[in-house]
């Protein structure tokens, strides 16, 4: 089988189901914002510096992120009530429970602070960034397909979690957060 099969030249291509979208559809710039995002998920577990506890979670996390790909590369229309495979409710919670864990470690936040720091920590920030459009991708297309709630709630919960992680990998690096100044 070939990789390529030039059926998407013309700038389309198939859902899951068959059905031919335009590649600027709302639905691809959502699941292609989530494939996105599981690259520089890779790349973060890829980082040094990364807390081990850390890559678990986050291989957890690329998996769920692949579920909810294929989830919104699934035409719907023709039942909204479909729920994404491999998500369970409980999904979000478990990025809540790293968070609560790392919060104890972590010092209270006294400032904005800046992307940055630790190759780690800048790694899992810019992950949030991507992660925070994927929200917004999904956001539009659920203003004209049915997205689950499930999806939405894990990836707000997921920027939340990768914030953290940020701090959590400066912390351990023994790298100062950089902080927002206003007067620079």
């Amino acid at each position: 089988m070939k990789i390529y099969t030039r059926t998407g030249d013309r700038g389309a291509t198939s859902l899951v189901g068959g059905k031919r979208v335009s590649k600027a559809s709302e639905r691809l710039e959502a699941y292609g914002t989530i494939d996105e995002l599981n690259s520089h998920i890779g790349l973060l577990r890829a980082a040094p510096g990364l807390p081990t506890e850390a890559d678990p979670l986050l291989e957890y996390v690329q998996n769920k992120l692949f579920n909810i790909g294929a989830y919104l590369a699934t035409d719907n229309s023709a039942d909204p009530e479909l729920t994404p495979a491999g998500l369970p409710a409980e999904a979000a919670a478990r990025l809540e429970e790293a968070m609560d864990r790392a919060d104890e470690e972590l010092p209270p936040l006294r400032a904005f602070i800046l992307p940055g720091g630790s190759e780690a920590g800048a790694r899992a920030n810019v992950a949030r960034a991507v992660c925070r459009r994927a929200e917004r991708r999904i956001i539009a297309l659920a203003r004209e397909a049915a997205v689950a709630p499930e999806v939405t709630a894990f990836v707000n919960r997921l920027s939340d979690y990768l914030f953290t992680l940020g701090r959590l990998c400066n912390h351990r690096a023994g790298t100062p957060e950089p902080e927002w100044r206003q007067d620079l």
